[in-house]
């Protein structure tokens, strides 16, 4: 199994991989379905679009933005490089055009109003984030349909393509022809015992098989840089969140107190959890906002990864750049083993499987930068996986605010427990990490839909009269 650390954080934008860059990244991969001149029998040229939503992404899709997002995927725009100012006027433009013009198809009709459907009583078999994309010649005749399934962090695919999904793992492992294809925790234990590397060493050698080292230095860069660029401006800005919710942005308020209290000698002890709250709040505001954000794994978890990693530079003794570079491909190889086989979608098995894994690839990373062995990293991973068991995925008003934020905060700092939890022991432990995974897989399918990204359960239908 290999999930590449650019696989796992992705630069996007807020305020969900799953129901905002998905859909964007679903809308354009159509676009280039159409390109490739595939049509059903006696279809005219293509004319039309159409769009429907379904499930979570139907009962949440207005609170993150996924009609917008498929109006911008329509529009030939991606979550890596689209400008997040640019979004209000994109999309204002498009609603009183009624058409998008899309490269090698020409002009083609797209009325938000009518051909972008939320289906609020069709579930798709495939996942719990299913969309219909459909495109029609000047008749009105079916051109084209496919389905796409947004799989959490970002990933997308076809119908087609989740069958494939689970194929034999072993032939995965045979074709991938990367030097350490673990595809469990306790596989990469195994490797690293036979290889005498780290986890961390293991993943860079795997990245190395598919790329130059100049390359990964340069996107590993590029990702620490978007992380610390995300908490430095979540750090600056004020102002209420949009959605109707009324959310004041509070990092800027906090981390001023915190600077404030600095060489006062009047800080409590605790005070450190604030500093790691406010962090993994600085991001979550910005994502909140439609912010550029990255995928850690996901982005109603992106705060807790960048929280730790920057707790890490800016407050623990011993703190160097190999130490940076080991816990992102620390954490990388954890989130991949998670995504691989139980879920990192918070539609399929509530917030546990988003930042509860979050906060399994920071605990996991922060113990590889501190000198943790193998085992005592998947100790930490496991420590923080399995005291996020059973959280739902609950957000008010289809919102990634209310209880999102302050989630995140509470997931770094637990991240940040396990791992100095595991760094006390040896990596003896009791329950493995495979089986505490297995566990979240279970648990996220007798879930209730309720408390799957749906908004109909929880704190969701627990509010304050208005």
């Amino acid at each position: 199994m290999f999930l590449s650390i650019f696989d796992i954080f992705k630069v996007g934008v807020g305020p969900s991989s799953s129901h905002t860059m998905g859909p964007m990244t679903a809308a354009t991969r159509f676009l280039d379905q159409l390109r490739t001149g595939e049509r059903e029998p006696g279809a005219g040229d293509v004319a039309a679009l159409a769009a429907s939503l379904h499930g979570s992404l139907a009962f949440t899709g207005k609170g993150h933005a996924s009609d917008q997002a498929v109006m911008l995927g329509f529009l030939g725009f991606e979550p890596a490089t689209l400008d997040p100012d640019a979004v209000n006027g994109l999309v204002a433009a498009l609603r009183a055009d009624k058409k998008v013009v899309a490269d090698g198809l020409g002009e083609l009709r797209f009325d938000p109003s009518t051909d972008l459907v939320f289906d609020y009583d069709l579930t798709l078999d495939g996942h719990a984030n299913g969309m219909i994309f459909k495109a029609f010649d000047a008749a009105g005749n079916l051109f084209l349909q496919e389905t796409y399934y947004s799989v959490g962090g970002g990933f997308v695919v076809t119908e087609a393509e989740l069958s494939g999904v689970h194929t034999d793992l072993h032939a995965q492992k045979e074709e991938a022809g990367f030097p350490y294809p673990f595809g469990s925790a306790d596989e990469m234990l195994e490797m690293g015992a036979a290889s005498g590397k780290s986890i961390a060493q293991m993943k860079e050698a795997n990245e190395l098989s598919a790329m130059t080292r100049v390359e990964l230095d340069r996107d590993l860069e590029v990702l620490r840089k978007a992380m610390f660029d995300c908490i430095d401006r979540g750090l600056r800005m004020e102002g209420e969140l949009p959605g109707g919710l009324r959310v004041k942005r509070r990092a800027k308020h906090i981390h001023d107190q915190l600077k404030a209290e600095q060489g006062v000698n009047r800080g409590q002890p605790h005070t450190i959890n604030d500093w790691m709250s406010v962090y993994a709040m600085a991001v979550n505001e910005e994502n909140a906002a439609g912010g550029k954000v990255v995928t850690s794994p996901t982005n109603g978890a992106a705060g807790v990864l960048p929280a730790v990693l920057r707790y890490y530079r800016d407050h623990c003794v011993g703190v160097s750049e190999a130490g940076m570079r080991d816990f992102l491909l620390t954490a990388a190889a954890i989130g991949g083993l998670i995504k691989h086989n139980a879920s990192i979608s918070g539609a399929e098995v509530g917030c546990q499987g988003e930042v509860g894994s979050a906060s399994s690839m920071a605990a996991a990373g922060l113990c590889a930068a501190l000198g943790g062995t193998n085992a005592q990293i998947e100790n930490a991973a496991e420590i923080a996986l399995e005291h996020h068991l059973g959280m739902t995925c609950d957000p008010v008003a289809g919102l990634v605010q209310v209880p999102c934020i302050e989630r995140n905060g509470l997931g770094a700092i637990k991240a940040v427990s396990a791992a100095s939890l595991s760094l006390r022991g040896d990596g003896t432990h009791f329950m493995p990490l495979d089986n505490c995974i297995e566990a979240m897989r279970q648990t996220g399918i007798d879930m209730s839909t309720k408390y799957k990204e749906t908004s109909q359960g929880g704190l969701a239908v627990n509010i304050p009269e208005c």
